[in-house]
C-alpha cells in the first residue's frame, strides 16, 4: 500500500481513539444502577464496559457485514482485500489503543493486565496488517469475536448492577455459551489451523502465527473460567466472596 493510504489509515486509527474517548465521557453522564452508584470503585468499570459494549456491537456487526457482502474474501485469506475490512481494522485498532490508555491512566493495570497483553497483541498485529495490506481477511474473521463479546459484556453488566432477574441472567448465560462457540472458538480454531498449515513461518506470517497461538491459550483459559463460573460453580477455587470489582469485565 502506498504512503498516502498508510497516512490515511493512521488518521483513521487516531480518529477512532478520539471517538471512543468521547464515548467514554458520554458514558460518565449516563444514569447508573444503584449498585454502581453506591460503590465508587465500580464507576470506572461500568463506564469502561459501556464503551466496550458499543465497540462490540459496531465491530461485530461490521465484521459480519463485511464477510456477507464479500464472501469471496474467505478464499484468499493472505491477500484478500476490501475497503470495509480495512476500515474495520483501523476502527478496532483505535478502540484497543483507547482501552489500553483508559486502563493505564485510571490505574487499573494491575487488575486488568491480561487485557493489556491482549490489546498489545491485537494492536501490533493490526498495525502490521494495515502497513502491509496482507491478512486483512484474518483480522475480519477474528473480529467476529466481538459478536460473542456483546453477550459477555451483558453478562458482566448484569452482575455489576445486581439486576433482580435470575431468568434474564440465565437466558444470557446460554446464549453467551452458544456465541462463544460460534464466534470465538470456531473462527479462532479455523485460523490457527489455516496459519499452521498454509502460511509461511517467517516474517509477518511467523509473527501472526505466534500471536494466534498465544491468543488460543488465552481464549481457552477464559473459556475454562466461564464454564466454572456459570455452569460448574462447585469447581471454582479461591473465589468465595470475590467481588466483580476485582476483574475488568470478562469472567467471575
Amino acid at each position: 500500500m502506498g504512503p498516502g493510504w498508510r497516512g490515511a489509515s493512521a488518521a483513521l486509527v487516531g480518529g477512532s481513539v478520539v471517538l471512543f474517548g468521547a464515548l467514554r465521557r458520554a458514558a460518565l453522564a449516563l444514569p447508573r444502577p444503584a449498585a454502581v452508584r453506591n460503590r465508587p470503585s465500580r464507576a470506572w468499570r461500568w463506564g469502561n464496559l459501556l464503551v466496550s459494549f458499543a465497540h462490540s456491537v459496531l465491530a461485530g456487526l461490521w465484521a459480519l457485514f463485511s464477510l456477507w457482502h464479500s464472501p469471496e474474501l474467505l478464499s484468499d485469506i493472505p491477500d484478500g482485500y476490501s475497503v470495509s475490512g480495512h476500515l474495520l481494522v483501523c476502527f478496532s485498532s483505535g478502540y484497543f489503543i483507547h482501552d489500553s490508555l483508559d486502563i493505564i491512566f485510571n490505574h487499573q493495570s494491575r487488575s486488568s493486565w491480561e487485557y493489556l497483553v491482549h490489546h498489545a497483541m491485537a494492536i501490533s498485529a493490526f498495525v502490521s496488517l494495515i502497513i502491509t495490506g496482507r491478512f486483512l481477511v484474518a483480522a475480519v474473521l477474528l473480529l467476529l469475536v466481538e459478536v460473542s463479546n456483546i453477550f459477555l459484556t451483558i453478562r458482566m453488566l448484569l452482575k455489576m448492577s445486581n439486576v433482580p432477574s435470575p431468568a434474564l441472567y440465565e437466558a444470557n448465560k446460554y446464549v453467551n455459551l452458544v456465541m462463544y462457540f460460534a464466534f470465538r472458538l470456531a473462527p479462532q480454531a479455523y485460523l490457527s489451523w489455516y496459519f499452521l498449515r498454509y502460511v509461511e513461518v517467517q516474517g509477518q506470517g511467523a509473527f501472526l502465527t505466534i500471536n494466534l497461538l498465544l491468543l488460543d491459550a488465552m481464549i481457552l483459559m477464559y473459556f475454562s473460567r466461564l464454564l466454572r463460573s456459570d455452569f460448574f460453580p462447585s469447581l471454582r477455587k479461591g473465589s468465595a466472596g470475590r467481588d466483580v470489582d476485582g476483574e475488568k469485565f470478562l469472567i467471575d
